[in-house]
């Protein structure tokens, strides 16, 4: 055998078993369901609790003060008169519904740290103000702590993991959290997630924004497949299998300095937009993944 071919010969060896023990370590790592702990039992929130804020003047609270035609107090700690976070049957199996009439949030009552999060999501059909013309949106906010209400009077400090159609997997510094991602600029000035790209840090001293590399989400109607993993200060958002977020060096600013964030509840929110969750489930892990 000449040596060119020699060479080819050992490349395809080599490239081979790189790919066999990266799949081997993806599926191990996907395999291992009896490590998952459920988040949502099927019957019930257990394990949440909800808060909401002021609801829109369309929607009728009995008891809940207005002036000049306007709420002007928040539904507040586990109550939900407009039923907007309930569990239902959808395509065969237990769901989380959430209306999205009012803003609001359904919290895990413990933190985490160190996890993959899993879970499916399927967009309705029902839309309300402000956002009845809007995209639907939803969104998964993790590292969360603090009160409540302390972003657009509904939402903890936290890091959001973006559910909007079109938009998933884009990040968002909730409040006074910070995150360097590997970004190019825009034309219209907002960065995008390029693995490829030097740092640039996302928070309140600049663009609390950043959008994710590539576009996964199925059509509407269709469920799928979201995936974060958060290890330090450190997470990925996987849509459909597929990274398209990457962040590193998490913290929050307390009194102008940035402080290590690696845990706390889980948010899922409702903003104006009907979404279903199942199967949402964690468990812990050692590191990210090599394969991110």
């Amino acid at each position: 055998m000449g040596n060119s071919k020699k060479f080819t010969f050992n490349l395809i060896v080599v490239v081979s078993l790189l790919i066999i023990c990266l799949l081997s370590s993806y599926d191990s790592l996907r395999s291992t369901t009896s490590e998952f702990k459920e988040l949502f039992n099927g019957k019930n929130l257990k394990g949440w609790y909800t808060y909401q804020r002021k609801p829109e003047p369309t929607s009728k609270v009995e008891g809940l003060k207005m002036e000049d035609g306007k709420y002007v107090e928040p539904i507040g700690l586990n109550k939900d008169p407009l039923n907007v976070f309930t569990v239902v049957q959808n395509d065969g199996a237990p769901a989380i519904r959430i209306s999205g009439e009012t803003f609001g949030i359904l919290v895990t009552d413990q933190e985490y740290e160190n996890y993959h999060l899993t879970m499916e999501f399927k967009w309705g059909e029902k839309r309300y103000p402000p956002r009845e013309n809007s995209k639907r949106d939803s969104g998964i906010l993790y590292h969360s702590v603090g009160k409540e209400g302390v972003r657009g009077g509904v939402w903890m400090r936290s890091v959001e993991c973006q559910v909007q159609e079109g938009d998933v997997g884009d990040l968002w510094c909730v409040d006074s959290t910070t995150a360097q991602v590997k970004t190019i600029q825009l034309k219209n000035k907002k960065f995008k997630y390029y693995p490829q790209a030097p740092f640039q840090t996302i928070d309140m001293r600049g663009d609390r924004f950043c959008q994710k590399s590539i576009d996964n989400e199925k059509e509407k109607g269709e469920w799928n497949r979201l995936d974060i993993y958060a290890y330090m200060r450190e997470s990925v958002h996987l849509i459909n299998g597929k990274k398209n977020m990457h962040l590193f060096n998490i913290g929050q600013i307390v009194n102008g300095k940035v402080e290590p964030l690696t845990k706390g509840k889980i948010q899922i929110q409702s903003e104006g937009a009907e979404i279903f969750y199942r199967d949402i489930k964690i468990r812990p892990i050692d590191e990210i993944p090599v394969f991110f």
